[in-house]
């Protein structure tokens, strides 16, 4: 009981059991007391969305729909939407976010929508087959899976991508959008 009292009130019995001042005493839980740890802790999440906007639609069928918008602001859409029923939700999230981006739109409430975008890369890599390609780059050589399977074609907008600021080692993941034209992520190793 004494040394509970003695705790809550940050005073020492000479036992050497009393709450260590400094700065990992300092911040409070969220209710308030003093914890002697930060108030928020764990891994942080990446961020998923770089835009978050509102916007009315009427011509959509669905209530979600995802899509991305290119450079020259063709609309690739994954659903089967009429692509002039998805401008409304495009223009709303242009006023954040420069193209190209992949979107995802949710049905609100009749007609609004709540659209969340995010910038991406998008390179055109001609003649290269297949729906989903993996490059990885190290100081020995490259090696590239499409679909599964390895393959020796040379691919280099892949490449060139990989080898950006003179890394010598990286992966470069990309999935088709339309024709030659590919969405890529790309992580040094």
């Amino acid at each position: 009981m004494h040394r509970a009292l003695a705790d809550a009130a940050g005073l020492s019995l000479g036992d050497g059991s009393a709450i260590a001042p400094g700065p990992a005493a300092a911040p409070p839980g969220w209710d308030g007391e003093q914890r002697g740890e930060a108030g928020i802790h764990g891994v942080p999440r990446a961020r998923r969305w770089d835009a978050v906007v509102a916007a009315e639609a009427p011509g959509l069928r669905g209530n979600t729909v995802h899509f991305v918008t290119l450079d020259d602001r063709t609309i690739v859409v994954e659903e089967d939407e009429p692509d002039d029923a998805l401008a409304p939700l495009a223009d709303a999230i242009e006023t954040r976010l420069a193209t190209p981006y992949r979107a995802e739109a949710v049905r609100r409430d009749g007609t609004l929508w709540g659209v969340a975008g995010r910038r991406i890369t998008v390179v055109s890599e001609p003649g290269l087959s297949g729906e989903e390609a993996e490059l990885v780059l190290t100081s020995s050589g490259w090696e590239l899976t499409v679909d599964g399977q390895h393959r020796l074609a040379h691919v280099p907008a892949l490449e060139a991508l990989g080898r950006i600021g003179g890394a010598r080692e990286a992966v470069v993941r990309a999935s088709r959008l339309a024709d030659d034209l590919w969405e890529v992520e790309r992580a040094q190793l």
